[in-house]
């Protein structure tokens, strides 16, 4: 009897055990942790099934082009002085080459940029990004007086100014952008 009763506790822990164990289980999936595991693996899959369902989609294929016409007479360029890539457009540097102040090499370039962007789609409100080279960073001031009069949007884009030990041209100024079309 003794023996029995035994086995008896025996098969008693071990069914309470696994009650325990289902009830953590339960637990788990019910608490937060074990909600956000079960959630982030249905976004897994959600996001995997649409992206396979984009991929049977024809997708545009980025290349790396002019947003100009080509001009056959000049040949070759060593540089481009703008290049797309899907709907990003790059501007090369664009410097002041006549005599002048700061003031006037600032607006020279700015409005040199605004045309050549507008030239190719875009705008200076779709500006991203602005890097000025100064000739003598004392001109920052003055840069800035006449940068502020542009118009570029509600969110300016960011910008880098640096002093260069040489603009070429002897311009006092260069000024490159990246913009959206």
């Amino acid at each position: 009897m003794r023996a029995r009763a035994v086995l008896c506790l025996d098969a008693s822990n071990n069914h309470n055990q696994a009650h325990k164990k289902i009830g953590e289980n339960i637990m788990e999936k019910n608490s937060r942790r074990g909600l956000l595991k079960n959630g982030a693996t249905v976004a897994a899959a959600a996001a995997g099934a649409g992206l396979l369902g984009k991929s049977a989609e024809a997708q545009p294929k980025l290349e790396k082009r002019s947003p100009f016409p080509p001009n056959p007479a000049t040949g070759r360029p060593m540089y481009s002085g703008a290049v797309a890539y899907g709907n990003l457009l790059f501007l090369s540097g664009v410097g002041y080459h006549k005599p002048g102040t700061i003031e006037d090499h600032t607006r020279g370039v700015l409005d040199e940029i605004k045309k050549n962007l507008e030239n190719a789609g875009s705008s200076l409100q779709n500006c991203l990004k602005v890097t000025v080279f100064l000739a003598d960073l004392k001109d920052y001031d003055a840069m800035n007086a006449v940068y502020r009069t542009y118009d570029w949007g509600s969110l300016p884009p960011v910008r880098t100014t640096t002093a260069a030990a040489g603009v070429p041209g002897n311009s006092l100024i260069e000024i490159d952008v990246i913009a959206y079309i």
